[in-house]
């Protein structure tokens, strides 16, 4: 399984996101990549699960996977509930 955060840049937010996913991930016990990216460069990157904030996840949608939208950065439970959810659907 594959996971890719998302954001404007591809610089600091998103690897934030992508550091605190990995620690969501060892949590829940479940193994998979986890990397980021900026936004032009998503479209060249396949993942099962594409995850953003909330101005950029409907960008997402036509990548292919599904997609994890974010109304805050920073809310590790929020980010725990979501990715938890898309594991599970």
């Amino acid at each position: 399984m594959k996971i890719l955060v998302c954001c404007g840049n591809g610089l600091g937010s998103s690897f934030m996101i992508e550091m605190n996913i990995k620690k969501v991930l060892a949590e829940l016990g479940v193994e998979a990549t986890v990397d980021h990216s900026d936004l032009a460069s998503a479209s060249g990157i396949k993942a099962d699960i594409y995850v953003g904030t909330r101005d950029i996840a409907s960008q997402l949608t036509s990548l292919g996977g599904k997609v994890v939208s974010l109304n805050s950065m920073i809310d590790k439970k929020e980010l725990k509930e979501k990715i938890g959810a898309a594991l599970v659907d």
